[in-house]
């Protein structure tokens, strides 16, 4: 049978995450793939009281349908939430939209937002899920280089004046940052670059998505405020998750907006899936309301910290011989960008499974396809030992592989 699908389902590819991730069930792997928290910082035995007693106790909600916008009572442990978190005065419940997981925010930002051929900026590299959102729109990526402090925003100047010149300023609907321990760099966007990236937007009349799941996964510095801050609801859609601080499987994903945005977006999650999961969210509010989440993170994040310490120390060791060798040293998050000097990444990991050790090509992270020598390594899954075990293997995997080239280690 030959269906006739159509062109969307024609240009859809496999999430290439997705698909290195599987040889990581090999026996005796090592993987630095998926940025999937350590499931021993889960508080399971809290969300299994709270499970019997919300479905006992709360049944005519918990096992109902919920209304598509959110459950109220995790709406309201989101807005003090927002104010602890970011300081954020004067949102209402029309502002917040709760969503299954961070992934479908993104994607109803591009259903209501992008048509075919507009434009989106973003940087280089940035957030697969992010990108393959925005790409099932259509949309035309701006690419900006991220520097030590963000994305560079001469560059992004420049796409917004080119496109003033040529009369399509109106088609770049947005700019898009992940603005804490960018995922996949570890980079955060500096206090002076969100305050100047929101005069950007203000000058040249375009929207900024803030997309901050790691924030509160903060192991050293002060917390910078949020570019929604500077921006407020008007210049601004922050979106945030449960999945790092809590625990992924509960799906849950914000939004926060101007209500007139939520209200498309609410609209349009009604034709995706009706409604979020009524069981999950108020469980998540349950949780919110009588344990302090802030509190509760505070092992994991140090469990991270260390985790982070000792893949830096492991990387030092390795390949401090090998010349313009690089690698992030994040304030927080879950991942280490890594840059080997005339590697392809992607050539490079078949090497690496051979040696049984698996990270994520910097290429997956390109807007527009091409090779990259960098590539994304989480330590916030193995152990510490697996961690100096596996970048003791990224080495001989990098051997093998300019051996094989015939390169010289330099």
């Amino acid at each position: 049978m030959e269906y006739r699908f159509s062109m969307l389902a024609n240009k859809l590819k496999s999430s290439m995450i997705r698909e290195l991730l599987k040889y990581a069930s090999v026996p005796g792997a090592v993987s630095f793939g998926g940025g999937t928290p350590d499931p021993e910082t889960f508080p399971r035995h809290e969300l299994a009281e709270l499970a019997r007693e919300v479905i006992e106790k709360e049944y005519k909600y918990t096992l109902q349908y919920a209304t598509t916008e959110g459950d109220p009572e995790l709406i309201k442990q989101i807005l003090i939430l927002l104010k602890r978190v970011y300081n954020l005065d004067g949102l209402l419940p029309e502002n917040v939209l709760i969503t299954v997981g961070s992934q479908q925010a993104l994607e109803l930002v591009g259903k209501v937002l992008l048509d075919p051929g507009d434009y989106v900026i973003v940087g280089d590299p940035e957030y697969l899920g992010a990108l393959s959102a925005f790409r099932m729109r259509d949309a035309r990526f701006l690419v900006v280089k991220f520097e030590k402090d963000g994305p560079d925003l001469n560059q992004v100047e420049d796409h917004l004046k080119r496109a003033q010149r040529e009369n399509e300023l109106s088609r770049v609907k947005f700019i898009y940052v992940v603005s804490n321990f960018q995922n996949p760099s570890g980079i955060t966007t500096s206090l002076e670059k969100r305050k100047n990236l929101v005069e950007l937007a203000e000058k040249y009349n375009v929207l900024i998505v803030e997309d901050d799941p790691y924030g509160v996964l903060r192991f050293r510095g002060e917390q910078l405020p949020s570019i929604m801050n500077f921006g407020g609801t008007d210049r601004v859609i922050l979106l945030n998750t449960f999945s790092k601080i809590l625990c992924p499987g509960l799906r849950i994903g914000v939004v926060v907006a101007d209500r007139q945005i939520v209200r498309k977006m609410v609209l349009a999650k009604q034709g995706t899936d009706l409604c979020s999961p009524s069981l999950t969210m108020r469980l998540t509010a349950r949780y919110l309301e009588r344990y302090d989440v802030l509190e509760q993170i505070k092992p994991a994040i140090e469990l991270y910290r260390k985790k982070k310490e000792t893949m830096i120390e492991a990387l030092k060791e390795e390949f401090s011989d090998v010349t313009d060798a690089q690698w992030t040293d994040p304030d927080g998050g879950l991942f280490v960008w890594t840059t080997l000097p005339d590697v392809d990444t992607m050539e490079m990991f078949k090497y690496a499974e051979q040696r049984k050790v698996f990270y994520i090509p910097g290429e997956a992270f390109k807007p527009y396809e091409e090779p990259s020598s960098s590539m994304r390594m989480s330590f916030c899954l193995p152990s510490f030992e697996q961690i100096r075990e596996g970048v003791r293997r990224l080495k001989q995997a990098y051997l093998d592989y300019i051996e094989a080239k015939g390169l010289r280690c330099r």
